[in-house]
């Protein structure tokens, strides 16, 4: 569903150049449900900005489905955006039309592709738990009920991606969790593609697949152990869902590159430079012999 290689994204302001993107490369199968995961700044929004078609790549590859999104000229890309992905905000003012009651909301998009379905808005509002508060106007919804609107809304046009940034964030723990389970259903009986962008590591156990990306890089992936395993079965250890529910991997690019985490190196002293030795089965690396002692990784 999603093929990223070499992505890099550079924004330009004045003299001053900011690379948020440095060759990311990620793929996402069909009817995944995944989480991106980073810090502030790591790129991750970025990242979700181009594949909703709502940013122009700089370089590298960057196909969702058929499109091809460097490539794609204004009015096709205006087509992907209504047709192809789905995109939800953390802030619900991004998704939401206040003075308008929630099936109007989730009507609006159907407007305007000229697609309109009455019943299937309200079947959305029904699937979010929404049945009997359709006919509110947003002023009348709690914080949560509104963010299962924008959901809905989401998927008025019926996409065959579901993009999320931070759809958990303003939100109370409860919430999260109905929120989540509404996603899975999607994802299980619709067969939609679901892609969340979050810093929230308990989300984890709740997905399939978590990538962490680092300096606008992918450096760690997450798979679930067990996909039957649902999140009201995963502990926690060491206060991590992670640890638990899924196994980790350092993701190696097409060129051979991979991320070292940085406790890794410190704990090594590894600075810009490492000794690697291969023996047949294990690769080595070790701090160059002037600063190593005995301790190797």
């Amino acid at each position: 569903m999603i093929q990223c290689e070499g992505l890099v994204k550079i924004y330009k302001a004045d003299d001053l150049e900011v690379v948020a993107l440095q060759g990311l490369n990620l793929t996402v199968k069909q009817g995944e449900m995944m989480a991106i995961i980073g810090n502030s700044g790591s790129g991750k929004s970025t990242l979700l900005n181009i594949l909703g078609g709502l940013d122009r790549p700089s370089a590298g590859q960057v196909k969702v489905g058929p499109w091809d999104l460097l490539k794609v000229d204004d009015k096709d890309l205006v087509k992907y955006k209504r047709d192809t992905v789905g995109f939800i905000w953390q802030n619900n003012a991004r998704n939401l039309l206040p003075f308008l009651t929630a099936l109007e909301n989730v009507e609006m998009p159907m407007t305007f592709a000229g697609k309109m379905d009455r019943p299937y808005a309200k079947q959305l509002l029904e699937w979010v738990g929404l049945k009997e508060r359709m006919h509110n106007k947003l002023t009348q919804l709690s914080g949560g009920e509104q963010q299962r609107v924008a959901i809905a809304i989401s998927l008025a046009n019926r996409p065959q991606l579901l993009l999320a940034d931070e759809p958990t964030g303003s939100v109370d723990s409860r919430t999260s969790d109905i929120i989540m389970d509404i996603f899975r259903k999607f994802n299980k009986e619709l067969g939609l593609t679901i892609v969340i962008v979050t810093h929230d590591l308990s989300l984890a156990g709740k997905v399939d697949r978590v990538v962490a990306i680092r300096d606008g890089l992918t450096s760690t992936e997450f798979l679930k152990r067990n996909p039957n395993l649902d999140s009201a079965e995963a502990g926690t250890i060491g206060g991590s869902p992670l640890d638990e529910v899924h196994e980790a991997f350092v993701v190696v690019d097409r060129v051979g590159r991979l991320q070292i985490p940085k406790e890794y190196l410190k704990a090594l002293e590894i600075g810009d430079k490492a000794s690697m030795e291969f023996d047949g089965d294990t690769i080595t690396i070790r701090a160059p012999k002037s600063l190593e002692g005995e301790e190797s990784a």
